[in-house]
């Protein structure tokens, strides 16, 4: 049984956002890394690699080493850092594998939103080796998070990619949608990146329109949640049926329907915002 929540007050206490974090991590630039022992992030694709689901301390386990490994603060009062494991590799003995994209995680709130950061830490670093503008080598900028081009003089800092996320309803029905590659059975909600010149509540209409064929109104923002899987930040809206028939965007969905509250599908995970929406929202009022 997962021990996340079945509640959240806002979207601020979501997982993933600092909110959940910001009682036990300090976060710290790499250069500011104190030295010694401490706590580590170990990620494995999408996996953390922990010891009695808690992060491992001290020496690495054997066969890994700390070459590559990126300070990024304090958990705990104690040096943090993060390594990437190949996934190659055998899990370490000692150690398990816990999937930070789980829908019944086994992580506590913290520790996976703890590991789904470390993630997104390694992601930038290593889509930043190499400056996008001249291909020149990059290196960190003293007292900021960002890298300069050796090169080129180009500034980068981390890439977030905004999203939108928006439950349309239609009296006491919801717009839902399905992914072919979801879990059996399971439903949620029209979801995109932004385009060049959009505002949010623009993109909630052109995505609903697109993939669904629906017109909606009184678009209506609710908050957002970090999503390091690699880099987005989903804003949620909520927003009413303004017309249309249902048209199926068949290379981006394989279903979309009207439910009734009373009857819903399998619907995504509590620890995502679609669900925080749905919850939240499904009851025209």
């Amino acid at each position: 049984m997962s021990p996340l929540p079945d509640y959240y007050p806002s979207t601020l206490h979501l997982p993933f956002n600092h909110e959940s974090i910001k009682h036990l991590f300090q976060p710290e630039l790499p250069e500011a890394d104190p030295g010694g022992e401490g706590v580590w992030l170990l990620i494995r694709g999408s996996e953390l690699l922990v010891r009695d689901l808690d992060l491992p301390s001290g020496c690495l386990p054997a066969g890994l080493s700390e070459e590559g490994s990126i300070y990024i603060g304090r958990w705990r009062a104690q040096p943090c850092r993060v390594l990437r494991v190949s996934r190659n590799l055998p899990v370490p003995e000692g150690l398990t594998a816990e999937n930070l994209q789980s829908g019944e995680p086994l992580l506590s709130l913290d520790l996976l939103s703890l590991g789904a950061l470390g993630a997104h830490v390694l992601h930038w670093e290593n889509n930043s080796r190499c400056c996008s503008r001249c291909g020149g080598s990059m290196a960190r900028l003293a007292g900021e998070s960002g890298k300069k081009c050796l090169a080129c003089g180009a500034l980068h800092f981390p890439h977030i990619h905004p999203c939108v996320i928006v439950l349309v309803r239609r009296g006491n029905e919801v717009l839902l949608v399905r992914k072919a590659e979801w879990v059996k059975g399971r439903y949620g909600l029209v979801a995109g990146f932004l385009d060049r010149g959009e505002c949010l509540e623009e993109a909630v209409t052109r995505e609903v329109l697109e993939e669904t064929g629906i017109r909606v109104r009184n678009i209506r923002y609710v908050g957002s949640q970090s999503w390091p899987f690699p880099s987005q930040l989903m804003a949620g809206f909520v927003a009413d049926y303004d017309g249309g028939e249902i048209r199926v965007e068949e290379k981006e969905l394989e279903d979309a329907r009207w439910f009734a509250v009373t009857d819903l599908p399998v619907l995504p995970p509590k620890r995502s915002i679609a669900r925080y929406l749905i919850d939240t929202f499904a009851v025209s009022g």
